[in-house]
């Protein structure tokens, strides 16, 4: 009989095997697959990669690939490696746990993933190793969608409109008409304000000087949501994904998602016309509509001049 303790710390393979029942299941596995990665709820985490390492198991339903050697009838390991790129070009992750869960629920969508380990681990940030396992089989839980449900399934892009909101509009006599546009156009809508008027704090250091400007956004994104109840504040990806696909009047707090984006804008929160842009390409927005212009903005393909409210 194994030992709970000695199976606990074998690679997956050995875990799968010893779990198995008396109908094992084919078996795929990604071993040592390792790859640079910034990842980490601490702070010293940010701003840096360290190696993670993934050891995953896949169980699947029998097939007829090995007997008539056939590729096109077998599960390719590329559907485990796919989902770990595809999660770690996702968005900036603090914990391995949420990364794990990720993976396995984009390959158990596959019709014949029955079960999967995913065990990953940091290499960098203790002499060994340290890192999580998950088990889970198709159906299991909650986070884990059916086959046929619109997760697993191609959905349509919307394009959200993408509104710049200057400090002279949030703090003139027409902001209710703006808004009373915004909130009526066909897309969903969501707004990005500049830093507010009052003077911010200077540190030595650029980056907390970044951090103290996006810091200054989001209170200016308060002073409006405190101006009008339609506007909403939202600072997470999930959040505004959800916002999008519902209709909310969105107003974006930047310092979660710069911080936590792969593709991290190439701009500082003092340039905030440009990380308007830079959100409105992550959202796949056609472009940034600017409300009564900016700091001598010039109309392009990508961003749009908006001089008056019935013009929006």
């Amino acid at each position: 009989m194994t030992n709970e303790t000695t199976l606990a710390f074998e690679l997956p393979e050995a875990r799968a095997a010893a779990t198995s029942g008396n109908a094992p299941l084919d078996r795929i596995a990604v071993r040592d697959y390792t790859t640079e990665v910034e990842i980490g709820a601490f702070q010293a985490e940010r701003g840096v990669t360290q190696r993670i390492r993934f050891n995953v198991v896949l169980e699947v339903s029998s097939s007829a690939a090995a007997k008539f050697d056939d590729v096109d009838q077998v599960l390719s390991y590329d559907t485990i490696t796919e989902a770990i790129q595809d999660q770690l070009a996702f968005e900036r992750l603090n914990l391995l746990e949420t990364l794990a869960e990720r993976i396995a629920e984009q390959v158990l969508v596959n019709p014949r993933a029955v079960r999967i380990f995913v065990r990953i681990e940091k290499l960098d940030r203790i002499p060994g190793s340290l890192g999580v396992e998950i088990v889970r089989t198709r159906g299991d839980g909650e986070n884990l969608h059916p086959i046929d449900t619109p997760a697993a399934q191609e959905v349509s892009i919307v394009h959200p409109l993408v509104v710049f909101l200057p400090n002279t509009v949030l703090h003139g006599a027409g902001l209710p008409a703006w808004l009373d546009a915004i909130a009526a156009h066909e897309l969903p809508a969501i707004i990005c304000v500049e830093q507010a008027l009052e003077t911010a704090p200077q540190a030595d250091v650029d980056a907390a000087n970044n951090r103290i400007a996006l810091l200054s956004i989001e209170q200016n994104a308060w002073v409006l949501a405190g101006k009008d109840k339609r506007c909403v504040v939202v600072d997470s990806r999930t959040e505004m994904d959800w916002a999008i696909k519902n209709g909310q009047l969105s107003v974006w707090a930047p310092s979660k998602m710069v911080l936590d984006a792969v593709r991290k804008p190439k701009v500082g929160a003092d340039q905030p016309l440009a990380l308007a842009q830079w959100f409105a390409a992550e959202f796949s927005a056609d472009h940034v509509s600017v409300l009564q212009g900016f700091d001598g903005a010039i109309a392009n393909e990508r961003l749009q001049i908006v001089d008056t409210a019935t013009d929006l």
